[in-house]
């Protein structure tokens, strides 16, 4: 299945079932997460004048995103709370001698956004799986997408991902070899 997955950027013009998109979410609800916090929320947008507001206002002016976004009918804002993957209670970081902010990792807040990465993988795999393209987005406007779609202000989003029904089956870009990958010690 993951040497089959590729980023799709174009779709059938019409709603990814909803019973689909639940059983996609329900395999997500088991990736790992940090104490198994499971920060990951995802916020499913298949509205047009969002998705257009998303275009728009919200990938930094990227015409290859704004296009994307434009054409698609399916739109996953994967966000994550904050505060929670990579800490304890600050009390109880103070006692086991980490920092006063809770942090317990050297990563600090950022063990967040690698959470919200593997759920990322997670919805984009699970989603290869139930015949569905996905295309992850990284050129985005944080505070711009939390706007238009008034997450809650504990969360903070992660990325954005177009998905759907593929009209298209991308070839594999070119890999490095293993041997250029690994090293053993």
């Amino acid at each position: 299945m993951i040497k089959e997955r590729r980023s799709v950027r174009r779709y059938e013009d019409k709603i990814v079932d909803k019973g689909v998109v639940e059983a996609i979410i329900e395999d997500c609800r088991f990736a790992p997460s940090w104490g198994n916090t499971q920060i990951a929320r995802y916020n499913i947008v298949t509205d047009p004048e969002l998705i257009k507001a998303l275009a728009d206002k919200c990938v930094n002016g990227f015409v290859y995103n704004m296009k994307v976004l434009k054409h698609a009918k399916n739109v996953a804002v994967i966000s994550f709370v904050k505060g929670k993957s990579g800490a304890f209670e600050p009390e109880k970081a103070k006692e086991m001698g980490f920092g006063d902010d809770g942090y317990v990792t050297s990563k600090g807040s950022a063990w967040e956004v690698f959470d919200a990465g593997i759920a990322t993988q997670t919805f984009c795999l699970s989603a290869h799986e139930h015949g569905i393209g996905t295309c992850i987005m990284g050129v985005i406007d944080d505070a711009n997408i939390k706007q238009v779609l008034s997450l809650p202000e504990e969360e903070t989003v992660a990325t954005v991902v177009t998905f759907g029904y593929p009209t298209e089956t991308p070839k594999a870009p070119p890999r490095k070899e293993v041997s250029e990958l690994v090293r053993y010690y």
